[in-house]
């Protein structure tokens, strides 16, 4: 029969020994994160004033004027980025003190998201260009509208917004490791079917516009001001034409008639 005093002496030297060893690796790691936390915080204070002062916080006001960062909350790069860095020396600090403690599975673990924090960062850095490079085109499209006079500029340059994120965000995953094939295909998709809708109801929609296009071009050399001429019972004489339609003087009245019907309907010239 085995020695009960015996096993439980070297029981418990068992545990004092790992107790100490625990002890010796443990009291080092907490200097590490002292340490560590300090540095942290006095890099973030010092970055946060230069920033301050560097004015960075002008460049995310021009991003909070945007609606879609609105929504989002207000951004402040003086806080935000001294945020991060503060973050992140903190990660590797915590990363010294879990190898000094030998639990190797907690430090590959943090090793991994500090190898993955650089991507985002830079993902995030092409997310933010992106918003306002797509805000920049929005804003051309709905001058240009503007000055030609379209009423459907706002929608267009809404259009033009999105379509340009959509493909900035899908870039800026793939920067991140994230896979976005899937997220491709289907974009891919939902675009061809849009433009094909598009082409179809624009197609069907200036149908007429067309027609009346085509038909100056026939009628460019047979017509002009001054003639009267008859078009389906319509008696006047010729004030103006343009690509898409004709101006009758039809007594005290003027009469205007689509170009097409000069081609379609018998047309009497009196002079």
């Amino acid at each position: 029969m085995p020695n009960i005093q015996d096993i439980l002496i070297d029981t418990f030297r068992k545990l004092l020994e790992q107790l100490t060893g625990f002890i010796s690796s443990f009291i080092p790691a907490i200097i590490v994160l002292v340490i560590g936390s300090f540095v942290a915080k006095l890099i973030r204070k010092l970055l946060q004033k230069g920033l301050e002062k560097a004015g960075v916080d002008k460049l995310g006001d021009k991003l909070n004027e945007i609606d879609i960062v609105k929504k989002m909350g207000e951004i402040k790069f003086s806080s935000l980025i001294p945020s991060i860095l503060y973050y992140y020396i903190l990660l590797m600090f915590i990363t010294i003190a879990t190898t000094l403690m030998g639990i190797k599975a907690l430090s590959d673990m943090i090793a991994s998201v500090m190898i993955l924090i650089p991507k985002l960062i830079v993902a995030a850095i092409m997310t933010f260009a992106g918003i306002m490079i797509a805000e920049a085109l929005k804003n051309a499209v709905v001058n240009i509208c503007k000055s030609l006079k379209i009423e459907s500029g706002k929608l267009l340059g809404s259009i033009v917004f999105s379509f340009f994120l959509i493909i900035v965000i899908i870039a800026a995953l793939k920067q991140a490791g994230i896979e976005t094939s899937l997220l491709e295909s289907s974009f891919n998709l939902i675009i061809g079917g849009i433009i094909f809708a598009f082409a179809v109801g624009y197609g069907m929609a200036s149908r007429d516009v067309l027609s009346n296009i085509l038909s100056s071009f026939y009628s460019k050399n047979k017509y002009k001001e001054g003639q009267t001429i008859a078009v389906d019972g319509v008696k006047g004489e010729i004030i103006a034409i343009d690509t898409t339609s004709l101006t009758l003087t039809t007594g005290d009245t003027k009469t205007i008639l689509p170009l097409s019907m000069l081609q379609n309907k018998t047309v009497e010239i009196f002079d």
